[in-house]
């Protein structure tokens, strides 16, 4: 879970497109709640689900999955999320229920769910199992890369008992991504450095869906050879590969540019740290799209200002 500035990576505004195929569905294709009985699911725990039926009340402990419930058009039956869900503007008015790690099991059940989604970590184990003691249906789900998203919207979709929306909010956002990744690459390349985090410094590795991202808008993750999807890196090392620019949230971007110890990289030294959008870009949900593009019209603005 990903905010590029690395708390619980928790990250604003659904993607309209999905949005809108979502409010188009023909209403004679949109399930009704309650209907019938429907398919078991297997979520990222390896536990079983199984509902009698639709689920009405639903919990979100992930911000991912609240922007997707949304965008399936369900959002009548969001009865709480976490303080970290920002968008779309509506999420709002979703009751905050604290944290989504290590949720507060009592103030979930209080709002008398039927189906709780939270992201499946080891530190949601003891929060999951204590949801299911309740007599509470969870489903506990990974949302870490471009692929997670599809996987969760159509879990969504059996959960919620409309694979119509589902499939379609999927195929939407992927072909959003596929767009991008469709546009002729840079000539000459451009590499990158994503600053993740301070102290200890953390980039992106290959394993990571900002690492996923960078590829798509057409650059080279200069720690794209790192296999772990947040590693610790030092500022020699960062300094050693070049990088064409950095990438930076926006307070992140300033201490950069007013340390010394950060001249070391040629890309600070000669002012070409961007400030990425991290509202945006930290998730791998309905506007991994939007992300994209977002990073490629950055990446290609600074390019084309150079000398």
């Amino acid at each position: 879970m990903h905010s590029v500035d690395r708390r619980p990576r928790f990250h604003r505004l659904a993607c309209l497109t999905a949005l809108v195929v979502s409010a188009c569905a023909a209403p004679a294709d949109r399930a009704a709640p309650g209907r019938a009985a429907i398919a078991p699911l297997v979520d990222d725990f390896g536990d079983t689900l199984r509902l009698a039926r639709a689920a009405t009340r639903v919990v979100s402990l992930n911000p991912v999955v609240s922007e997707a419930i949304f965008a399936l058009g369900a959002q009548a039956r969001l009865v709480g999320r976490t303080r970290w869900d920002d968008s779309p503007p509506g999420m709002r008015q979703v009751p905050d229920l604290g944290d989504g790690l290590q949720p507060n099991v009592e103030a979930v059940i209080a709002a008398r769910p039927d189906l709780v989604v939270l992201y499946a970590t080891d530190a949601n184990r003891a929060a999951a199992s204590a949801f299911r003691r309740a007599g509470v249906a969870t489903l506990a789900l990974r949302t870490d890369r471009i692929a997670d998203f599809a996987r969760i919207v159509r879990a969504l979709g059996v959960a919620l008992d409309d694979s119509v929306a589902a499939r379609q909010v999927s195929d939407s956002v992927a072909r959003s991504i596929q767009l991008v990744a469709a546009l002729p690459a840079f000539q000459p390349p451009v590499s990158v450095f994503w600053h993740a985090w301070d102290a200890p410094l953390i980039t992106i590795g290959a394993g990571s869906y900002l690492g996923e991202l960078v590829t798509i808008a057409g650059a080279r993750n200069v720690f794209a050879d790192l296999p772990q999807p947040s590693p610790q890196v030092t500022l020699e090392s960062v300094a050693a590969r070049r990088p064409d620019f950095v990438l930076a949230g926006p307070r992140a971007a300033e201490r950069l540019r007013a340390n010394p110890r950060w001249q070391a990289v040629e890309a600070v030294r000669a002012g070409r740290v961007l400030v990425v959008d991290t509202a945006l870009i930290g998730r791998p949900g309905v506007r991994m799209g939007e992300a994209a593009r977002s990073l490629r019209a950055l990446l290609d603005s600074a390019r084309r200002a150079q000398p």
